[in-house]
């Protein structure tokens, strides 16, 4: 298993993390058209309204595997009761949350990130798709929280750059690892955790995101991180091999404001196991 973790990870390795910064330019009317289709596809069950965005030799990744597109979660029909999308204009990629609560028998809390080609056409798709046995998953209570959380853009004086935002994702994912790790994350008041379908924070303003946070940073180290920026938003979407808990695949989205902490989103899928620690 391992091995195979790893040689999927290999393919997306250069796309997501050698060159994090990059200055290319992009359309961003192409990265929405391009989020729209595959929700439109994931909509229908079918890759037709996202195929024409695609490149010839994309590779699409399911919890950190690659495999066909139409054997993974796009080939189900499901209706979207949420969406958002957050746009890199800088590596030309997109991250999308979405939920789907309509069949009891098929809920899903989704996070797709997909990077562009420098024709605009979309080279990969990597999808962390949880549902039911995922780590402390309710797709209802998830939704109802997401709806009651306010993900506008921020001003230009209350955003951070890049390089703030990915330090105080790495920051909060390297505290399984690293005993001082949280010493470094800008902690915000108030600030919420959605983890699976747990929500830390009702909104008052001394809520803190610190509740919870782990105490044991002998644990093995959160891996294979693929990173998708949004300034306007704030935010940073990273993918992740959640190595201490069954290698699952792990999307973390953080949101600064004023460069604190303020939204911390999360989904943990086991390989269709029940997760565990």
């Amino acid at each position: 298993m391992a091995i195979l973790y790893f040689t999927s990870w290999l393919l997306f390795s250069t796309l997501a993390i050698a060159t994090p910064f990059s200055k290319r330019a992009c359309d961003k009317t192409v990265l929405i058209a391009a989020a729209d289709a595959y929700l439109s596809s994931q909509a229908s069950g079918s890759l037709s309204s996202l195929s024409s965005s695609l490149s010839g030799n994309y590779t699409y990744m399911e919890n950190n595997k690659v495999m066909s597109a139409r054997n993974g979660v796009l080939g189900k029909a499901l209706k979207i009761d949420h969406r958002r999308t957050i746009y890199d204009v800088v590596q030309c990629a997109t991250y999308t949350e979405y939920i789907s609560t309509s069949d009891p028998a098929n809920p899903y809390v989704n996070g797709v990130q997909m990077r562009h080609a420098a024709d605009g056409k979309v080279s990969s798709v990597d999808v962390i798709a949880s549902t039911t046995n995922s780590w402390l998953f309710n797709a209802t209570s998830t939704l109802l929280h997401v709806q009651q959380e306010s993900w506008t853009p921020l001003p230009v004086v209350s955003r951070s750059s890049r390089e703030v935002v990915q330090a105080a994702g790495d920051a909060y994912l390297d505290m399984w690892s690293n005993a001082t790790a949280h010493l470094t994350i800008p902690w915000g008041t108030p600030c919420a955790r959605l983890e699976g379908g747990q929500y830390t924070g009702k909104g008052k303003p001394d809520d803190s995101c610190q509740p919870g946070i782990p105490t044991n940073h002998s644990q093995k180290g959160n891996t294979n991180r693929r990173y998708v920026f949004d300034e306007e938003m704030g935010s940073v979407s990273i993918f992740c091999l959640w190595q201490h808990m069954m290698n699952a695949a792990d999307s973390h989205e953080f949101r600064l404001e004023g460069g604190k902490l303020r939204y911390v989103h999360t989904m943990t899928e086991c390989g269709g196991k029940r997760c565990s620690l």
